[in-house]
């Protein structure tokens, strides 16, 4: 049984900064006056990175690893079955036979559906982890450009549809935000055996394969 990487919460991270923005006080009408000051971060990176992040998805992996085991058990099962048949068939009667796949693609179905239904609730949950501190991280990017007098802030993270050519990387707040944010928060840096499980950039959701016949 794979497992596959996905990540649907970072869909949100624009809404989460669009919020942000909406909230935020309307900048000094001298600020406007003096030349833009513009920076760039890779904003999905910088949320899932954070020490909260990385400790609220470790927990969820943990939340979830009984129901991954169980389908591992039931895919296994699937298998065996599949081999069992492939060795007996030429000896078995059209009715065994036959009884012997139904039960196989009863099974099959199963599996695909309790993997559907579990890829589904963990994605909602990730879209809920990720949303509930990328809203924060927003509130501390806004709170800092405010601070440094910039004027603009481009997201310049891979996942973007819109491209950023070319960026100083003087002009890369995503290390400052990120360090902004871990100090705010309180939460300690992940232990090694922790953040080897947590992600960088990209939060992974189990999928397992369906065997097949």
């Amino acid at each position: 049984m794979k497992t596959h990487v996905v990540l649907t919460a970072v869909l949100l991270s624009g809404f989460a900064l669009c919020t942000a923005a909406q909230t935020a006080p309307a900048p000094d009408a001298s600020a406007a006056d003096g030349p833009a000051k513009i920076a760039v971060i890779a904003f999905q990176a910088a949320v899932t990175q954070t020490n909260e992040f990385q400790r609220n998805f470790a927990d969820l992996q943990k939340k979830f690893e009984p129901k991954r085991v169980q389908l591992k058990t039931l895919s296994d099962d699937i298998t065996a079955l599949q081999k069992q048949l492939q060795t007996q068939s030429a000896t078995l009667s059209d009715a065994e036979r036959e009884r012997q796949s139904r039960t196989i693609s009863d099974k099959q179905k199963q599996l695909q559906r309790e993997q559907e239904d579990d890829q589904n609730d963990f994605q909602q949950q990730m879209q809920d982890t990720f949303n509930g501190v990328a809203s924060k991280v927003g509130d501390v990017l806004i709170t800092y450009s405010q601070q440094h007098g910039y004027t603009l802030i481009l997201d310049g993270g891979e996942q973007q549809t819109q491209m950023v050519l070319y960026a100083s990387p003087a002009t890369d707040i995503s290390k400052a935000i990120l360090d902004a944010y871990n100090a705010k928060s309180g939460v300690p840096a992940p232990t090694a055996g922790a953040a080897a499980t947590a992600p960088a950039a990209r939060p992974p959701v189990h999928h397992a394969a369906p065997a097949k016949p």
